[in-house]
């Protein structure tokens, strides 16, 4: 059954703990981030249940992860507009990180901030870096079939436009870079990026073509430093576009030299000379060290690589698909992609990319499998949870929606797909001795549509695909599920196929539903009365199974509320579908997700076809393991057809006992 976009921000909000649980809520391109109060609060079972969520992932101590995918913003604006997110209780995301990061204890905390500094530095960016990756794809297919020469000097002046619309990105990616990496620190954001956008300025820019400036060839690099005397002291003046090594490093410098000026700076002329000392420290410092420096650093690191890629081109071309696997669930692949940029800036190329497209692709290779698998089993939610995974995937180049939603759910997956990503590396490692490897000289997603960027292209498409259909082969082959997982998969999709059955509005003579007469629905069980909308089932409590009660059990037998004839018993003995001479269609469903027990806690005492009368036992059952497994132990019964009749009226809140008259269908 489908929720509504409410009912899934609730669903949510209530397995993560509450409001009150939440003491900051953000989100990236794929998840939802939050950092509990109480981690323990958080109920993964209810999380992975919600048909919006393709997983429920803990990050450690307190941090939790919910995994929507590309409708993840849609999700946030629905949880924040939710009732219980406005009162307040939920503190802004960098105060309470902040609060977190003074009082961390761990074996390596500043590790954990590192890696937290690099990640919240990129992912606010990282829809507009898929959307220049797809305009520089647009181009390259443009220019493999020779309609337009993107690399030619005198191209069309509509073409430098077009160039102009992706280069912005790149271009001013240090600004966008050092703004995040501010905002990161707490810090006004402007002040790291107006630092960036000194050194991008036309004057900044023209003193190397000043007389007094002198050139000289790096010739590992194949480009020319320069360098001038400015207020007598030397300063090397470098290309500063697309670097972001150099504002991660001045943005931590700055973020220090703004906090020490608010110290010592009155509060009420704050605004004026913060920002204004900050900026007068910070751009020369930059200008002078920092920017050589994290250019330095960036060109180390890119010829070492470099080296290793020319050296050892099977070692590289292997490893890096081996371990983006493990990198990617941990955040910790910023750093290599930080390189790719750099690599481009630096070297004209980059070389990581090829071998990272064989583990993205051995990705959604598992991912087409486990769609292929779901189709023949004819299992919807695995069938939508995989088809916009790989559409996420093989269009965008994003393989967070397949990791999270199905390939670390289950344990299968892995070791096959890293066959795949083994197969991928090896076949460039083999095709690309020739060529050094696979290279592009634009920084995308891979996906399909920016394939036409590397090269040699066939070099690349070959590898992909091998590293695609080994994964998708041997996935399909083997299963994705072991025994016992497959066995559940089947008993689940055969209790849905009943319990849908079991909902059906009854068909009769002409195809004309009719009623003759007014009907009472007798109490299951003895207990405690539970609204419908106060269930914690939220396909229940949305009224899509018909109206009705719940009861919180107070005894072990549940009984038949109506005369009539059994049309469903299940055979794991928790639900059962019941309907009288007059036509009401009655369904009790003893506990929520109580088809996961097998049956076990559950004694049948009646099958399909019996006649029952009212108070006659259905179903014995041991309702302390119910709870020992986890599961709510609400019996719940509603009349299945209820559209049928002019109404359904439960009886008012209280105690009841197994008999009494508690809902009334009215004709």
């Amino acid at each position: 059954m489908s929720m509504t976009r409410q009912d899934t921000a609730k669903a949510i909000l209530d397995g993560i703990g509450g409001a009150d649980n939440i003491a900051s809520f953000s989100h990236c391109a794929t998840r939802l981030r939050f950092e509990l109060n109480d981690a323990s609060k958080a109920d993964k079972k209810a999380l992975d249940s919600i048909p919006k969520v393709m997983g429920a992932v803990p990050q450690g101590g307190n941090h939790y992860q919910v995994v929507i995918g590309g409708d993840v913003a849609t999700v946030y604006d629905d949880m924040n507009a939710l009732p219980e997110m406005k009162g307040g209780a939920v503190k802004s995301n960098d105060d309470v990180k902040a609060e977190q990061r003074a009082k961390a204890k761990g074996k390596m905390p500043w590790l954990d901030a590192f890696f937290e500094y690099l990640s919240d530095s990129f992912r606010p960016i990282l829809g507009v870096l898929l959307g220049a990756s797809l305009i520089i794809a647009f181009t390259a297919i443009l220019d493999a079939f020779r309609i337009v020469d993107f690399r030619a000097e005198d191209k069309g002046i509509s073409w430098i436009f077009v160039d102009a619309m992706w280069r912005s990105v790149f271009y001013f990616l240090p600004v966008m870079v050092a703004y995040n990496a501010g905002k990161k620190l707490r810090i006004d954001p402007w002040v790291p990026g107006s630092i960036m956008f000194a050194l991008l300025t036309p004057e900044f820019l023209s003193l190397s073509e000043n007389v007094a400036t002198v050139c000289t060839t790096n010739e590992a690099l194949g480009t020319d430093t320069c360098k001038a005397t400015i207020f007598g002291l030397p300063m090397l003046l470098q290309g500063y576009g697309g670097n972001v090594f150099v504002p991660l490093i001045m943005a931590a410098v700055a973020a220090a030299a703004y906090k020490f000026f608010q110290k010592i700076i009155p509060s009420a002329v704050h605004m004026v000379f913060v920002p204004f000392l900050t900026l007068v420290v910070m751009i020369p410092l930059t200008a002078f060290l920092i920017g050589p420096f994290g250019v330095w650093l960036g060109n180390e690191i890119g010829i070492g690589l470099s080296w290793m890629n020319d050296n050892a081109p099977f070692v590289f071309a292997i490893l890096i698909p081996m371990l983006y696997p493990f990198l990617v669930p941990l955040g910790l692949h910023w750093p290599l992609n930080a390189l790719m940029l750099v690599n481009i800036q630096t070297l004209g190329y980059d070389f990581i990319q090829g071998p990272m497209g064989a583990w993205n692709f051995a990705c959604f290779g598992a991912t087409a499998a486990v769609l292929f698998l779901s189709i023949r089993d004819k299992d919807t939610e695995m069938r939508q949870t995989a088809g916009s995974a790989l559409a996420a995937g093989l269009l965008g180049g994003i393989s967070e929606p397949s990791l999270y939603g199905i390939h670390l759910r289950f344990k299968r997956i892995y070791p096959r797909m890293l066959v795949g990503c083994f197969a991928g590396g090896l076949t460039i490692a083999i095709l690309g001795a020739s060529s050094n490897g696979v290279k592009t000289d634009a920084f995308v997603f891979t996906s399909l549509l920016t394939t036409s960027v590397f090269s040699p292209w066939l070099t690349y498409v070959i590898s992909i695909a091998v590293a695609f259909f080994v994964a998708f082969g041997l996935i399909v082959i083997t299963d994705y599920r072991t025994p016992e997982e497959k066995a559940e998969a089947k008993a689940r999709l055969s209790a849905e196929d009943e319990v849908m059955d079991v909902a059906k509005p009854a068909a009769v003579a002409g195809g004309v539903a009719t009623l003759t007469k007014v009907g009472t629905l007798a109490a299951p069980v003895t207990g405690q009365l539970v609204a419908m909308k106060d269930l914690s089932d939220a396909v229940f409590a949305s009224g899509a199974l018909g109206d009705g009660i719940g009861i919180k059990p107070a005894e072990a037998t549940v009984v038949s509320p109506v005369e009539g004839t059994v049309i469903t018993a299940m055979k794991t003995g928790h639900a059962y579908g019941l309907k009288t001479d007059s036509g009401v269609e009655v369904l009790v469903h003893i506990g929520v997700d109580t088809v996961k027990m097998k049956g076990e806690g559950f004694e049948q005492l009646v099958h399909k076809g019996d006649r029952v009368s009212v108070g006659q036992p259905l179903a014995n059952v041991d309702f302390d393991a119910v709870k020992t497994a986890g599961y709510d132990d609400t019996v719940i019964m509603t009349v299945t057809n209820t559209k049928k009749f002019g109404g359904v009226v439960p009886a008012a809140a209280g105690a009841v006992t197994a008999g009494d008259e508690v809902v009334t269908v009215e004709g």
